[in-house]
């Protein structure tokens, strides 16, 4: 079975939400607030959160942070909020999706079942090895050699994702898809720059692989054959 997680000081949507996602089969646990979701994160093992924004002691910012730092899940943040720089902060905070309310019940099940599919995809390989370069997504460290790097979470989810599917070209769009979610409204220059501080970080460390520009297409990251 799936749990899901929700946290909202609105007991209306609380409720709402709840009884959607358990018709559709979903094993819901409940939050009023982010110290609660937390307990409740401490001890089930939920497969995915759904965070409300605006809650008191922990806000949802705050809350997916933490959840970014201690459990590998996805995370949709519902908000009243609509301008882009509240989505912007949601998603610097780590969020996977974004739903703005009001909403419909059944376009929230559809992002559940479409962020379900691209973590259970991933989750055959916690740990990705290029020659002597490993990425492992628990710990969210990269190695090359005797070194570990820790990298900003948006840097390390375009990292892995090229990774794991090396040798792939991708558009930049495909790539804010996969790593910024589908809402994202920011501009696809976007992936160019965290392609750059991807390159400077690593150009000089290690030959193990490249991330090359695809002219008219986007990237892909081609692995040092051995």
């Amino acid at each position: 079975m799936t749990n899901i997680l929700v946290a909202d000081d609105d007991s209306n949507i609380l409720n709402l939400v709840s009884i959607h996602l358990s018709e559709l089969g979903y094993i819901v646990f409940k939050a009023k607030d982010g110290f609660e979701a937390l307990e409740i994160l401490n001890r089930e093992n939920c497969h995915l959160a759904v965070v409300d924004v605006m809650m008191p002691f922990m806000d949802g910012y705050k809350l997916t942070r933490e959840i970014r730092q201690q459990y590998n899940i996805p995370v949709i943040l519902l908000t009243a909020k609509n301008q882009i720089e509240d989505k912007e902060q949601g998603f610097q905070a780590g969020t996977d999706d974004y739903l703005v309310k009001p909403f419909e019940p059944k376009e929230l099940s559809f992002r559940i079942k479409a962020l379900l599919r691209r973590y259970d995809n991933q989750s055959d390989e916690t740990t990705i090895r290029i020659g002597s370069t490993t990425i492992n997504k628990m710990s969210y460290e990269v190695q090359i050699g005797d070194k570990t790097f820790l990298l900003p979470l948006k840097e390390f989810e375009l990292l892995y994702f090229l990774m794991a599917n090396s040798m792939q070209v991708f558009s930049r769009y495909h790539l804010i898809e996969q790593i910024w979610g589908i809402d994202y409204e920011g501009d696809e220059r976007t992936v160019d720059v965290h392609i750059k501080r991807l390159r400077e970080r690593f150009t000089k460390l290690t030959d193990d692989f490249q991330i090359k520009t695809v002219r008219g297409v986007g990237y892909l990251l081609e692995a040092k054959r051995t």
